[in-house]
């Protein structure tokens, strides 16, 4: 086996991921420290597809260096937007009938692995503050909870790692494509 070039990989170009038909996924990031992490996301949300990254709170926005070290120029595909404040984006989603899933550890959280999301649904993801997690009326306000299960000794994983768990098995299977 020989490891293929990029040249070989057949990807879209910035215009044409602009223009295909993007998964039903939006990720709100709740107050995100790392810009590594952030860029992390873009990247991540670049790869399946992803319709839109809202950044909350104290979430740095692009341009900036850091992002751009991880994110390797998904900045320029994925569409993304700032406010201020959390709560209003829930708002905002839920008006537009997006069912909002909050990523965190909570009381009657569904396990990730036994989600069954609905066809035709659009769902925004949210994943919060690397140590303090979804802010708790964030979560309250979710329509549902999900849980990424762990078997080892410690309680969480990195935000942008549990971006990459959730959006691939949701992104399978929504049967999006692949």
């Amino acid at each position: 086996m020989r490891k293929l070039k990029n040249s070989e990989l057949d990807r879209l170009s910035v215009e044409e991921f602009k223009e295909t038909k993007k998964t039903p996924l939006i990720i709100v990031l709740d107050n995100i420290r790392s810009l590594n992490n952030i860029g992390s996301v873009f990247r991540t949300s670049d790869a399946f597809l992803v319709e839109k990254i809202y950044l909350c709170g104290i979430t740095a926005t692009p341009p900036h260096k850091d992002i751009h070290k991880t994110a390797l120029g998904s900045t320029e595909t994925v569409d993304w937007e700032y406010a201020e404040n959390t709560m209003e984006v829930i708002e905002k989603l839920k008006e537009q009938n997006v069912i909002v899933a909050a990523i965190e550890q909570a009381e009657n959280a569904t396990m990730l692995n036994d989600f069954k999301p609905q066809p035709n649904q659009k769902y925004a993801l949210v994943f919060g503050n690397e140590v303090k997690g979804v802010a708790q009326n964030v979560v309250s306000a979710s329509d549902v909870i999900l849980e990424i299960p762990q078997f080892g000794t410690k309680h969480s994983l990195n935000i942008s790692v549990s971006c990459g768990v959730v959006v691939w098995d949701l992104f399978s299977k929504l049967g999006a494509r692949g």
